[in-house]
């Protein structure tokens, strides 16, 4: 499995979406300070995750949401993944 995640910084409350096929992991690395684009906003927590059959759809997504250059856009993809 492949999955698309969105983390959000404690720090600063900025979000930062990537893909993997191995998310506890990635998480991991995240907030272990070796991802350049995260490392000063530690500690970071999950809060959105998708999953996906092939990594091509995990990578073709994350780089829609990415695209998409909205705040208020992924804060509407996360409340609709969660639910009211």
């Amino acid at each position: 499995m492949f999955y698309v995640y969105i983390l959000k910084s404690l720090k600063d409350g900025s979000y930062y979406i990537g893909s993997t096929s191995n998310l506890k992991k990635r998480i991991h690395r995240h907030n272990r300070g070796h991802s350049v684009s995260t490392k000063g906003k530690k500690p970071l927590v999950l809060i959105y995750r998708k999953e996906y059959k092939q990594r091509s759809e995990a990578i073709r997504e994350e780089k829609r949401i990415k695209s998409q250059k909205s705040r208020a856009y992924i804060e509407n993809l996360i409340k609709a993944k969660v639910g009211p």
